[in-house]
């Protein structure tokens, strides 16, 4: 048991709640109670390990809803790649928690970071990658750091796909061939769920169909359980995104969406949530060229709701707090900037009910900062996760 006191509290609920002076109570790694220090009674936590955090800021846990961290190793080439099986344009079976590894050092590093967590998953080599899964950054078994998996299903549009599958001469080697294949898959998923309905309603009379690993990984989308992860950095590889996920009434979430500040009306009108990101590298491909740090001001300010990502490794875990005040340097709100690495990707992700902000019932993770949250001089005096 655990009590944070004399804390500058930023809960990120739905109101964007703060304490100036609270305390925070921690029994079984839960957040049980939030209060002003006026109504503290020191009395009542004499059992409790006492956590003075000296009028620091307390925020939640920081979650990156984006990245391939234990997937890509840190300093390991093919021996540590294990993000693309790019043998196969269309893997949605494939699951990240079979591929990432909690003792990749980049874990730590985010952990000292203030992240505490993260969504990792399959890279965009095919039209259908896999399986992305939420995962906090501290532990040593994956069974054990699993917050939601999967949380959803990751598809690659764009130039991607393409260049994988030039190099072997195989399809998909254009835009009409990437699409066509995540719908093809989508269709044979939804033909095969549609004939497991019917032998389930009538066992007797309608034959079990053959068991399709594929398409037992894409019923849940179908059915509106987890979205599409869709990546797309172009204006039109994100229109096709949203065709598709309009053809087939499923939700999508857009990942990257790096000409988004050029088509932002059109954003708007859809409303589909926003992974943005990553914004400080270099225009390493073509499809990157209008890249700008101005995107998440300008769709964060038409209320949609966007999260900050890292892509990890294309931006080291670690610096997930820069990308936000970077972000907050051309244009974002400040605010709006720390609910991007907070609660919108809880939201975003179905994991909110745990993380990304500071309520009773969800889970206690909880950074204290030396300073500015989004000062580059900055750094955690304590993470609890």
């Amino acid at each position: 048991m655990q009590v944070i006191i004399n804390a500058n509290i930023l809960t990120m609920d739905s109101n964007n709640t703060e304490f100036k002076n609270g305390y925070i109570e921690i029994q079984n790694k839960t957040i049980t109670k939030i209060g002003q220090m006026t109504e503290y009674d020191s009395a009542a936590y004499k059992d409790y390990e006492v956590i003075d955090a000296s009028d620091r800021l307390v925020t939640p846990g920081l979650i990156d809803a984006h990245s391939h961290i234990g997937m890509w190793e840190d300093g390991l080439d093919f021996e540590g790649d294990d993000g693309n099986e790019d043998t196969d344009p269309c893997t949605p079976h494939l699951r990240a928690i079979d591929a990432i590894n909690p003792m990749d050092h980049a874990f730590s590093e985010a952990f000292d970071a203030g992240i505490t967590t993260v969504i990792t998953g399959p890279g965009s080599a095919n039209p259908i990658g896999g399986q992305p899964a939420a995962i906090k950054t501290r532990g040593k078994r994956i069974d054990d750091m699993i917050i939601k998996a999967p949380v959803g299903i990751k598809i690659a549009l764009g130039e991607n796909p393409k260049s994988t599958y030039n190099n072997k001469s195989q399809t998909p080697i254009t835009r009409m061939a990437t699409a066509s294949i995540i719908r093809e898959n989508l269709k044979k998923a939804l033909d095969y769920f549609n004939d497991l309905e019917k032998y389930e309603k009538n066992p007797d009379e309608e034959d079990k169909p053959e068991f399709d690993i594929k398409s037992e990984a894409l019923i849940p989308v179908l059915k509106g359980e987890i979205p599409l992860h869709a990546h797309a950095h172009r204006a039109d590889d994100i229109f096709t995104a949203i065709r598709i996920a309009k053809e087939f009434s499923i939700k999508l979430v857009l990942v990257h969406c790096t000409e988004g500040h050029l088509i932002s009306n059109e954003l708007k009108a859809d409303g589909y949530p926003i992974l943005l990101g990553p914004i400080l590298t270099d225009r390493s491909k073509p499809e990157l060229k209008n890249q700008s740090e101005t995107t998440p001001g300008i769709l964060s300010e038409l209320g949609l709701c966007t999260a900050i990502i890292t892509d990890h490794p294309e931006t080291p875990e670690k610096y997930l707090t820069v990308c936000a005040a970077m972000a907050v340097k051309y244009g974002m709100n400040k605010t709006e900037a720390i609910k991007a690495i907070t609660i919108n990707p809880a939201k975003i992700c179905d994991i909110d009910n745990r993380v990304g902000s500071i309520e009773t019932g969800k889970d206690a993770d909880i950074v204290i900062w030396d300073g500015d949250l989004l000062d580059i001089m900055t750094k955690p005096y304590k993470v609890i996760v």
